[in-house]
Formats: C-alpha cells, sequence, structure tokens
C-alpha cells in the first residue's frame, strides 16, 4: 500500500477468487457502483484488486468491498441491494460487518430452499422485536419487507407448535375503485386485496401445504370486518395495510386478542386510501399506544426497502415531495 497524499491513497486488496465473480457482479457493475458512490477508482494490477483516492473515500470502499466478500463467502448471490446497502453504511460512518451479523439471522426457509432474513439493520430490529413482543407496529414504505418478515416469523412459530392459528387480515378498503362494480360474489372481490398475503404464504410455506391447513382452519385469510365479535387465542395474528383502517376498527381488532397470541400490524402512512378528512387507525393507535410495555413501534425508512434500488430512489423522492408539499400548506400567521 502507498500513501502519496490525502487526496491520492491507494490500497491493495486480496478477493479470493472463487468469489470474484460475485462480488463484481455482471460487467463489474458492483463494482462501478462503488466507484460511483463513494468517489474512487478501482482496477486491478498484478493479480490484486487496487483502490485509489481520498483517504475517508478508499477506507470505505475497502469496507463494502471485504464485506460483500464475506458475504459471497457465507454462500449468498451478491445483488444490488447488498452494494448499495453497503456503500450507504459506510458513507454514513456506520459499521458494514453488522451486515454479516444481520446474514446470520436465518428465519426460515422458502419451498424452494431460499433463507429468509433480515437484509438491513431496521429489518434486524423489527424482526427481533416481534421476538420480544407481544404487539409490534411496523411502520414503513414499500420494500421495506414489513409484511413478509411478519409471515416469516408467523410460518415459523406456526411450523414449531408456538401457536395454534396463523390469521392473515386487511382492511377492504377501495384504492380509487369501488368493490361493487367488480364482477363475481363478495369473496372475489376481497380475494384481490388479500394477494399479497397469499403470495407469501405460498412461497414460504407451499400451496399445497397453505391449502391443507386452511382447509382445516389452521390457516385463515380474512377481511378485517370478519375479525368483530371473536376472540383470538394461540394465534399468530397480522393486520396487513393498517393505514387503511378506522380508529374504531383498530380498537376493535386490538381488543380481540386472547392468550398465547403474537400480534404484528404492519402498514405505510403514506398510503392512505380512507376517505378524505378520515382519521387513520394506525395514526391514532401510534399515539395512544407508545410506550406500554409489550408493544413496539418500529419505523422502517427508505434505508430498509430491499426491492431494485429505484424503488428506494421513487420512496426518497415522494418523502421530499411530500415534506416539500406539507411545509408549503403550513398556514401564515395571521399579523395582528
Amino acid at each position: 500500500m502507498s500513501n502519496n497524499t490525502d487526496d491520492n491513497m491507494i490500497v491493495e486488496l486480496d478477493v479470493d477468487a472463487k468469489h470474484a465473480c460475485n462480488i463484481f457482479g455482471q460487467f463489474d457493475v458492483h463494482m462501478k457502483t462503488i466507484e460511483k458512490e463513494l468517489g474512487v477508482d478501482i482496477y486491478s494490477q498484478n493479480g490484486s484488486l487496487v483502490v485509489r483516492g481520498r483517504e475517508s473515500a478508499v477506507n470505505n470502499a475497502r469496507k463494502v468491498i471485504n464485506t460483500l466478500q464475506e458475504l459471497s463467502k457465507r454462500g449468498n448471490e451478491i445483488l444490488d441491494q447488498n452494494v448499495n446497502y453497503a456503500v450507504e453504511l459506510a458513507a454514513s460512518s456506520e459499521n458494514t460487518d453488522e451486515m454479516i451479523d444481520i446474514d446470520k439471522d436465518i428465519i426460515c426457509h422458502t419451498v424452494s430452499g431460499k433463507p429468509v432474513k433480515p437484509k438491513t439493520i431496521g429489518q434486524k430490529q423489527y424482526v427481533d422485536a416481534i421476538r420480544d413482543n407481544m404487539i409490534v407496529f411496523g411502520m414503513g414504505p414499500a420494500g421495506t419487507g414489513k409484511t413478509y418478515l411478519a409471515m416469516a416469523m408467523a410460518i415459523t412459530a406456526f411450523k414449531n407448535d408456538e401457536v395454534e392459528r396463523i390469521i392473515l387480515t386487511r382492511p377492504a378498503i377501495e384504492a380509487g375503485e369501488k368493490l361493487g362494480f367488480l364482477p363475481g360474489d363478495l369473496q372475489s372481490k376481497v380475494d384481490p386485496y388479500l394477494r399479497p398475503l397469499y403470495d407469501a404464504l405460498y412461497q414460504i410455506m407451499g400451496a399445497d401445504s397453505f391449502l391443507k391447513n386452511m382447509e382445516k382452519g389452521l390457516i385463515e385469510v380474512a377481511p378485517l370486518a370478519y375479525m368483530r365479535g371473536r376472540t383470538l387465542d394461540n394465534a399468530y395474528i397480522i393486520l396487513d395495510e393498517a393505514q387503511n383502517t378506522t380508529p374504531a376498527q383498530m380498537k376493535m381488532f386490538l381488543t380481540r386478542i386472547g392468550f398465547g397470541s403474537k400480534v404484528i400490524v404492519t402498514g405505510d402512512a403514506s398510503q392512505k386510501d380512507l376517505p378524505q378528512g378520515q382519521k387513520s387507525g394506525l395514526d391514532v393507535a401510534v399515539k395512544v399506544l407508545s410506550g406500554i410495555e409489550g408493544i413496539k413501534m418500529c419505523n422502517l425508512t427508505s434505508k430498509d426497502v430491499v426491492r431494485h434500488p429505484l424503488v428506494q430512489k421513487i420512496v426518497k423522492a415522494y418523502d421530499a415531495y411530500e415534506s416539500r408539499q406539507s411545509s408549503q400548506r403550513k398556514p401564515e400567521r395571521h399579523k395582528g
């Protein structure tokens, strides 16, 4: 390693040949991302990987590459999301080694054998909160894994006989469309609202196992209105899209909880489909229930988005736009 000036630090890194293709990505796309985001030059020289740039940037790039190599050695396919998240952690002076600790937390496996695990610090905190609390509110934008991780935790608890049933529910709120105009009976009208829950069940549990357990009444996927008047004991209960509940519906749901049950409430406060002027049950619940022992509020952010990197950029752009709109709408003080 040579270090001529603070603006021209050069380090050589050893990259295991078995993992080089995985770490570099197709056409070196991962290295190009690191170069662009951290402001360094990366190239091969005498069988080593050379990183050149400002000292702080080079050190950050070294952390990212070492972390990606360790993840690769653990059997992971290195995706754009891994690279972007490692870069973001390094650039914000956070420890990229946490990605390796997170990777060790395998919740379960899908039917195809793929491990289901948290991928960000926020997701890890969310999963730990579910383990340690009776009721958890998971809030954040699309793509942060709120529902999928909750489903994985529920299915794992069910398979381990920690609960007798899984109950999955959503408020059947029209996103700009009227249910009454859709063809078919009530069930066929409601099913599209529950489709994301079915999809996660099929992927993690398998269609055959899901259908068998559903026929036995051990797994129930139903609109929120079906919860009224019931007491839910020894069950893992997930309320999805909770931002579309009214305060009365949320209170009704939370007071159904019986002994031996665990509840996960997920929602995105920025995606409400309620009538204008209608308060969200999720917003009210967060205000009313914060600080109660046994209830944990988890806020996931754009940093925790694990879909295509463009989704993260879209979420950030909308957050910035809505923040500007909110500040513009603030009423001016009347001059006395």
